[in-house]
Formats: structure tokens, C-alpha cells, sequence
């Protein structure tokens, strides 16, 4: 078994500041003989105006957030998923929501580009969103070996989409990463059952990062961080505010349930 971190966080428009929090939960997490540490969507930046995604973008392979937490892995030797950073694309007037992954020795091992956008208006509620104005889509999924097992890469509003998650699973995936920053509005009633659908449709583990609480933008957002197991159990959770939790990884357990309980063998596809 291999144990895996998620942490959770509040944060806001000074890099500085939400840097020192993820370096301080990594302190405590590395005596906790995690082998991953997840972190939240917009983890180092939470802007007060979203043009500033842009004025702090980076080039990929090359920037502060990135090469500070590059340095966070390899001085702690453990793996970081790097919730989003806002990384140039094609298209100047727009990032991409960029997952990167880093592993012990601070080595770029995997990039997942954020592919569904929240564009929305929420029901009975003033507060839209439209994060295609400055963010491109991605158009590929993300599977790679980790520590913790073979893991899919994905972010918040992906979370909606099941057919991103059988297309992994295809890819033979064990575990589903998902950094998020989930509204108050829709986390409250849809956040549980969506994780723990993923989780139980694709028997995966299900490791979320997520943003928890007021925001200097004027948003409120969900938390409630997890890791669920391939039944649908909660193995440890955190509801709001700053923190971080840990789980093992028991890919010998997810094995005697996929071979005991093969749904996924049982699928089928039925042309209209």
C-alpha cells in the first residue's frame, strides 16, 4: 500500500502567501510517509479580477510557481500534482488551466491540460461564470504511473463528464486525481454523489483537492476534499477551511474487487 495527501486550501490573489501555505502542509505531510501530495485548482493564484491569470502566467517549463514547486518536491522527495497553474497557450489573450505533475526528484513527469470549462449561469442565482473567455481547452486526457498507482488526471467541472473517466479507464487507470474549486451552490448538492459515481462506476480510488471557503473575488466555494475508495466509502475527508488529509492506496484490495465485482468486464454499447 502507498499513502496519498490532499490538501486543501483558501486561496487568494497573493502568490507569495498561498505558496507558503502549500509549503507548510508539505512540511507536515512529509512526515506522514505520503508518496503524493494533491493540491486544490488555483491553488497559487485565486485572482480578485481573472485578467490576472493572465498577467501571471507562465511559460511551460519555466516560471516561479513552477519551479517552486519542482523545489518543494525534490527537497521533500515526494510526487506533487499541481493542482492548476495558468500556463501561456496559443492564444494571447488566454491560458491554459494547466495540471502538472512533478515527481520526487522535482522532474516534470506530466501535463494535463483542464479540458471542460465552466461556463455557466447558476440556477436561482446572480453569479455566472464564463472560463472560456480566459482559458483555452485542453484536448487530451492524462494517465501516468505513479507511486500511488496508475492514475487519471482531471479538474473540477471535468467531473461532470463520465465518458472522460471510461476513456482513462481504458488506459487502465486505478486512480482518479481530481484538484477542484467546486462553487458553495452546486457543491452542496452535487459534489458527494459525483465523486462517489466516479469512484464506484469505474471502481477507481477518487483523490480530490479542493478549494474550501470565501474568496476575495466574491466567490464561496465548496471544499469538502476526499478521498473515496472503489466502493464508494470515504476513507478520510476535510469539510471547510485550510488542512489536508491522507489515505492509503490498496491496489490489492481494488484488484479483488474488480476481479470479484467485474462490472467493468460487463460492459456494454448498444448502437441506436
Amino acid at each position: 500500500m502507498s499513502k496519498v495527501s490532499a490538501i486543501q486550501l483558501n486561496s487568494g490573489p497573493n502568490i507569495k502567501v498561498n505558496l507558503y501555505d502549500v509549503k507548510s502542509y508539505i512540511e507536515q505531510i512529509a512526515d506522514t510517509d505520503s508518496k503524493m501530495v494533491v493540491l486544490p485548482e488555483n491553488f497559487a493564484l485565486m485572482p480578485e479580477n481573472d485578467e490576472d491569470y493572465l498577467k501571471h502566467s507562465e511559460s511551460l517549463g519555466d516560471g516561479p510557481i513552477q519551479n517552486y514547486i519542482s523545489e518543494l518536491a525534490s527537497t521533500y522527495k515526494i510526487w506533487i500534482v499541481s493542482g492548476t497553474i495558468p500556463i501561456k497557450s496559443s492564444d494571447k489573450d488566454r491560458v491554459m488551466a494547466s495540471t502538472l505533475t512533478f515527481n520526487h526528484k522535482g522532474e516534470r513527469v506530466s501535463l494535463y491540460n483542464k479540458i471542460h470549462l465552466f461556463d455557466v449561469t447558476l440556477p436561482k442565482s446572480k453569479d455566472s461564470y464564463n472560463e472560456s473567455k480566459y482559458f483555452m481547452p485542453g484536448n487530451h486526457i492524462e494517465v501516468i504511473d505513479t507511486p500511488i498507482g496508475r492514475a487519471g488526471i482531471a479538474c473540477c467541472y471535468d467531473l461532470r463528464f463520465p465518458e472522460l473517466f471510461r476513456s482513462q479507464h481504458e488506459k487502465e487507470i486505478e486512480v482518479i486525481i481530481l484538484p477542484a474549486s467546486f462553487t458553495e451552490q452546486t457543491g452542496k448538492v452535487h459534489w458527494d454523489t459525483l465523486v462517489k459515481a466516479r469512484a464506484i462506476e469505474n471502481l477507481s480510488y477518487v483523490v480530490t483537492s479542493c478549494q474550501g471557503g470565501y474568496h476575495i473575488n466574491g466567490k464561496k466555494t465548496y471544499g469538502h476534499t476526499m478521498i473515496v475508495s472503489p466502493w464508494g466509502k470515504t476513507l478520510d475527508s476535510i469539510d471547510k477551511g485550510k488542512g489536508f488529509i491522507s489515505s492509503e492506496i490498496d491496489l490489492i484490495q481494488l484488484k479483488s474487487i474488480r476481479q470479484n465485482f467485474p462490472v467493468l468486464d460487463h460492459m456494454k454499447l448498444v448502437k441506436k
